[in-house]
Formats: structure tokens, sequence, C-alpha cells
């Protein structure tokens, strides 16, 4: 009797998985879990924590082993799709960031939508020009420290706080300023509010990059924003494409296609390659998602779609959520009190340093960040007119942001290059490593080319890397050159391994149905079915002879095994 309870209460312990949530602000949501529990299931209960409503603008992301992201299904269950041990961990996220903030029902929402931009702005996804960065740094000082006191706010108290990867010693002296002079009574509803709108107008609000290169080996970011798909490269936007004119993506081992009409004599493909056919699925099935989010005009349309379009082969997925008009109705219907909101403060963040008052970028000294942030600069105006994957101009960055409004507003030229930005595009937190060559020599450049996080020390060598390329010397070069040829050969391998899979997989199928053809006719010339084609086929030789000699003792064969079976089941029976 003791040892079946034990095992029953063994059972229901393997039946239960601790699992932890990281929110928006840093704490933690700690939870049990039934083994066959479902995403939505851990999502209901995160939201009905948070008092949160407006929720389908939010996601649950976690990390598998390979260091691979992917955003939980909420239509299956958790422990499938966690390739992990337990307890598992993962983050709340924005998923779907709402093309216009100062619409939302709730304060509670818009204050996750703050904290979500501003470790935006921080990881460096969110990228804009210098009197942008000054200003929504301004909007979380005043937000979080309140209106500034001479008395508590001494000289130089916004060095204490680190909004961005890295900056200057000015930028800091002009945060204050605005701080100082421009913010004074605003409440932190208000701060965080202006915020979302400024940072609503940048190029990069909404990004979530993914890194890939394009067909000439360049390192770009895919991202997909409320306004649609984008392509960053450098400190320039290459390409946008509207979701109206976004008609297909599709994606094949570590090749991610994007099919555009940009108007109706002009259509257009986009290739890229993702560093691991993992990866690439999971650009796709974000793809996929945000088009319908952001394209449709209610759920009902949406559909299955295929990696391929071959019924054979390829990725199904299916979109199973809410789209973004239908949020914006049901939140229109919300009617309760505002719930409380508890602001973080000044708690420490482990990933946010911009609300601690800890020393700022203690990796690298002020005086040797000073001189880097000059020589990266300075190496930005080479790059600048450094070869792309498809020809760009030169666009001021007071043209920038009016020519994207024009492509989404009038349809404009999609592909128009715009600067984004003074800094190259690098975002540090959200881009995973990708694999790299296990060659010493070769890792840290191929890194760089893939796009791969870097700590403070790396920016600053690549700093120094950059005005050195200028030159085009040294031994650098002739290393990076030769990882290119390299790679260049590799992927040469990869697409002959691909065309080989292709035709074999063809020639599988065809001997398939072959195969499944001649049995159907089988049946149907042996059966009782008074047709002339079948009729015509019976009187021939080749068939007489076949059925006497094939079909027939084939069939007495199996009639004999059935009667044996059947007799040894009746006996058992008895």
């Amino acid at each position: 009797m003791l040892s079946r309870l034990m095992s029953s209460s063994i059972r229901s312990l393997d039946r239960e998985y601790n699992c932890t949530v990281r929110l928006l602000d840093d704490s933690e949501y700690t939870c049990t879990i039934q083994r066959d529990a479902k995403g939505q299931y851990l999502f209901d209960l995160i939201c009905h924590h948070l008092n949160l409503l407006e929720k389908d603008y939010f996601g649950i992301r976690y990390v598998d082993p390979d260091k691979q992201r992917h955003w939980l299904e909420f239509s299956k269950p958790i422990a499938k799709q966690m390739k992990s041990q337990p307890p598992f961990t993962m983050c709340l996220r924005v998923k779907f960031y709402p093309p216009d903030p100062a619409a939302l029902k709730e304060e509670i929402t818009r204050y996750l939508v703050f904290l979500q931009v501003k470790r935006d702005l921080y990881h460096g996804r969110l990228l804009c020009k210098t009197s942008d960065a000054a200003l929504l740094a301004a909007y979380i000082l005043q937000a979080e420290i309140g209106d500034y006191d001479p008395g508590k706010h001494p000289e130089g108290y916004s060095s204490k706080f680190q909004f961005f990867p890295k900056h200057s010693e000015k930028l800091e002296r002009w945060i204050a300023e605005i701080h100082k002079t421009e913010l004074i009574g605003q409440s932190p509803e208000t701060s965080e509010l202006n915020f979302l709108q400024k940072a609503q107008t940048l190029e990069t609000y909404g990004v979530d990059p993914h890194p890939c290169k394009d067909v000439s080996g360049n390192p770009a970011f895919l991202a997909f924003t409320p306004f649609g798909f984008t392509v960053l490269q450098g400190n320039r936007r290459i390409h946008f494409l509207t979701w109206e004119e976004v008609t297909k993506l599709k994606f094949e081992a570590k090749t991610f296609h994007i099919y555009a009409n940009q108007t109706e004599d002009r259509k257009i493909i986009l290739t890229y390659f993702a560093p691991t056919p993992e990866a690439c699925k999971h650009l796709w099935k974000c793809g996929v998602e945000n088009q319908a989010f952001y394209k449709l005009e209610k759920s009902s349309q949406v559909r299955t779609v295929s990696s391929s379009n071959l019924f054979f082969k390829g990725s199904r997925f299916r979109y199973s959520g809410k789209v973004a008009k239908e949020v914006m109705e049901q939140s229109a219907k919300i009617k309760r009190d505002p719930p409380e909101i508890h602001r973080a403060g000044m708690v420490p963040s482990r990933s946010c340093p911009s609300i601690t008052h800890g020393p700022r970028l203690t990796s690298v000294p002020r005086t040797r960040r000073r001189a880097v942030h000059i020589s990266i600069m300075e190496g930005l105006e080479s790059l600048r007119d450094s070869a792309h994957s498809t020809p760009v101009r030169s666009v001021s960055h007071g043209d920038s942001f009016m020519s994207s409004r024009g492509q989404i507003e009038d349809g404009g030229e999609a592909s128009t290059s715009a600067v984004i930005s003074d800094e190259v595009y690098s975002p540090s937190d959200s881009v995973l490593p990708s694999p790299v060559a296990e060659h010493g020599v070769e890792m840290p450049l191929a890194r760089h080319l893939n796009g791969a996080p870097r700590s403070i020390d790396e920016e600053s060598e690549m700093g120094v890397l950059k005005e050195g390329q200028a030159t085009e010397s040294g031994p650098g070069k002739r290393a990076l050159h030769t990882v290119r040829s390299k790679q260049s050969s590799q992927s040469d391998v990869e697409e002959l391994n691909k065309f080989i899979l292709s035709v074999l997989r063809l020639f599988l199928v065809t001997i398939g149905l072959l195969f499944a053809l001649l049995l159907l006719l089988i049946m149907l010339t042996e059966s009782d079915l008074d047709i002339a084609f079948l009729r015509d086929i019976r009187k021939t030789p080749e068939f007489q002879q076949f059925h006497f000699e094939y079909f027939c003792p084939l069939r007495r064969w199996f009639a004999c095994k059935l009667r044996w079976m059947g007799g040894f089941l009746v006996s058992d029976v008895n």
C-alpha cells in the first residue's frame, strides 16, 4: 500500500514542472504547470498577475539549448515545445508593437510597452540620431526620478545612468539640459507617453533584428515592424516593403525569400541567408505572424501557409491569435477602473542598467571610451559610401523619417535607402551568437560578419579595426578575404547538396506515386467493374499470365493466412 502511494506521488511530481518567467521590469514570476499545460494557460496566468487586459501585443520568448530564440506557441503544450529540461525559464516581451502607442486604452499596457522600448534603446535595437537619443533619455530620467532637484541631483547626475550601449560626455550634458529645462512638471505617465510617441516616429521602432547575409555575403539585419518588412545594413535602411506589398514569405534550409509587388508591373524577390536552418525557420514564422497581425482585417481570414509551393516539401504554420484591428476594437470595449501600476523606480535591473546608480561602462575608462567613440565616427564616414547589396543614395536625417512615412502612406519606392543613425546598426542583446568556424584566427572575424553580439571591449576593438580598414591594407583584410572565400566555397557546396537532395526527393516521390498508381490499376482490373477500358486490359495475354501465375496464388496465400489467424483467435477466446 505504501509503495503504491509513493509511486502515485512520484507520477504526480513528473506531471508538474516549475516555470519562471522574467517580466519586463526584470522581476520574476514563478509558477507550477501541469505536464500537458498549453502556452495559453501560462500566458493567462502572467496577464492575470499583471492585471493586463490588452494582452495580444505580448508574447513569451524562450531560448533553446542551441541558443536559438523562439516564441512560445499558445495552442501547443509547453513541455513539447521546450527542448531543455525543467525547470523552464522564459521572458515576457512585446511581440507585436502597437502602431500608435497613444491609442492604447489602458496605462498599464503603455507602461509595459514603455519598458520594452526602453530595453530596445539600451540594447541598440532602437537606433536614432543624437538629438532624438538625448530627448528619449531625458524622458526616461523624468519618468524615473521626476523633476530636477539641485539638492538631489548633483553635477553630472545623468552619467550615473546608461541609456544606450555607449555614449559620450557631451550627450550626457545634453540629456541633463533637456531634463532640467524642458520637462519640468511632467508626470511619469506623461513622460512615458511622450517617450513612446517619439520612439514611434523612428525608423527602427518595433524592430526585432534577425542577423542574415545577402547574396554577396554582406551582413545585414532583417526585421518586421508594424508598418512592414525592413532590411538594415550598416547605418542605412536599404529596403522597406509595406505589408500590402509583401505577397509571400518562403524559406528552405538557410535561404529566406521575400516576394513583393511594388507596382502592377514591378515584382521583386529578395533573398537572404540565415546563420542556421532553425534561425531561418524562426525568421519565417515571425514574418508570417507579423503579416497576419498587421495586414488582415479579421482573424477569420488567417490561412495556413507553407514554406514551399510543393505539397511534399516544407513546413506549415498558422497564426492563431487576433489581428491588430480586432485588438483595437476589443480594447475600446474595456470599462473598468485603471489598475494600480507599481513602477520599478530605482530598483536595480540586471538587463537594463539605465535605472541604476552604479558606474556606467566600468569595463572601459572614460578617456578611452571617448577616443573609441571618435574613431568609430571617423570610420563610419568611409562606411557610408561602401558597397551594399543594392545601390543606395544618401538621405539626410531630416528627410529619412518623411521618406519612410511617404512609403507607408503613398506606396512609394520601397527600396529607397535611408540613413537611420550616425552609428552602424549593431544590436547586442536580441541577436544571439551564430555558429562560427572552429579555427582560432577566423572566429572573431566570422563572428562579426554574422552579426553576433559583442562586449564593450569588442566594440572598442572593432572601432579601431574599422579605422584600419580604411587604408585597405594589413593582415586583417587578408584574413577577412580568406574567410569570405571559404564562406563562398562552403555556400557553393551547400547549394550543390541542396540540389542533390531536391532531385533525390523528387525521384523518391515519383517512384512512390507510380507504385500507388500501379496498385490502383491492379485493384481496378481485378474488380468486377465492367468498363470498356478495363475489359480490353483483361483480354491481353500479359494480364492473363499475371492473373493466373501471380495474382491468384498470392490471393490464395493471403486467404489461407487470414483463415489461420481467425481460427487461432477463436480458439483463444474459447
